[in-house]
């Protein structure tokens, strides 16, 4: 019996700390993603260019099967595609035109809660106690800190806010939607999947952009390098570690991670933009700690 408690820890630690590096390397992107626009790469080619590096590299080790079990399947496939990919990305990234930069990582930030809410209500059986509820609240007012880490002010433009608020939903619909399909296919099926039917719905807004960025702008260091640390590490590996962890840990818990993802992009704009961080950034990631323990101690002792 403690030789199976041991080794049940020993699966938890490991889906844990797949959670943690996910969650860095999306922090991180958030600079990389920014460095691409700065060389005025529309939001549509960053999103469709990484994915394509992504889907090309799975696709290498997992070809043999086409097609899912069923219509059905692939429908869901197609969801986790639109979810998690080209919805997601490009109404996250075009929101930036419309509100500020606070707003959307702000109301972006909601998926955790928004996924608890939707657990609750579909599995009647998971409906999340007061303790994980109260977690989730502290981590988001940790967020608030961490985003607001310069200024306090929150402008509300209804249509950026929107848009924010819209990427916050797929990706908990995405959450629930792999959860599904991790029962019947395996990791690196439902990536590539997902990483296809993101690239298919993103055509037509990849159509619609007026001017596209040059072949010449590609070549460049920084937006070739850029693009590796996006297509690779981002999408390829951190999808694949994501849908283990998914499996593991469960739509929730796994989900409370995005909370610390605030943290990392603190950082990484302090070390790679020179970003300052001052006492209420601190105080945030402190929040942020302190209410992702208390949600995982609390789902532990249901």
């Amino acid at each position: 019996m403690s030789v199976n408690l041991r080794a049940n820890q020993s699966k938890a630690l490991w889906y844990h700390l797949g959670a943690l590096l996910t969650v860095t390397a999306w922090g991180v992107s958030f600079v990389s993603t920014k460095v691409l626009l700065e060389h005025g790469i529309n939001p549509t080619e960053v999103y469709v260019v990484r994915t394509l590096l992504a889907y090309l590299l799975v696709l290498c080790v997992c070809h043999k099967r086409i097609f899912s079990n069923s219509l059905r399947d692939e429908l869901l496939f197609v969801s986790c595609g639109l979810c998690a990919g080209s919805l997601y990305f490009i109404a996250e990234n075009t929101a930036l035109e419309y509100t500020l930069v606070s707003n959307v990582s702000l109301i972006v930030t909601l998926s955790p809660l928004i996924t608890t809410l939707l657990v609750g209500a579909i599995y009647k059986n998971e409906r999340p106690g007061k303790g994980v509820l109260m977690g989730s609240l502290i981590a988001f007012l940790g967020v608030g800190c961490v985003i607001f880490n310069s200024s306090f002010v929150l402008d509300v433009k209804p249509l950026g806010d929107l848009l924010s608020l819209s990427a916050a939903v797929c990706w908990s619909v995405y959450s629930l939607v792999l959860r599904k399909l991790s029962a019947f296919y395996t990791v690196m099926f439902i990536s590539r999947k997902t990483f296809f039917y993101g690239m298919v719905t993103a055509i037509p807004f990849l159509i619609a952009i007026p001017e596209h960025t040059p072949l010449d702008v590609y070549l460049q260091f920084d937006v070739w390098s850029n693009f590796l640390f996006l297509g690779v590490f981002c999408s390829m590996i951190a999808f694949i570690i994501w849908a283990f962890t998914i499996k593991g840990l469960g739509a929730i818990k796994a989900n409370n991670y995005l909370y610390i993802q605030p943290i990392i992009t603190l950082i990484a704009s302090a070390l790679l933009l020179g970003e300052k961080v001052s006492i209420v950034g601190y105080v945030g990631c402190s929040l942020i700690l302190l209410g992702v323990w208390i949600s995982d101690r609390m789902s532990r002792c249901r």
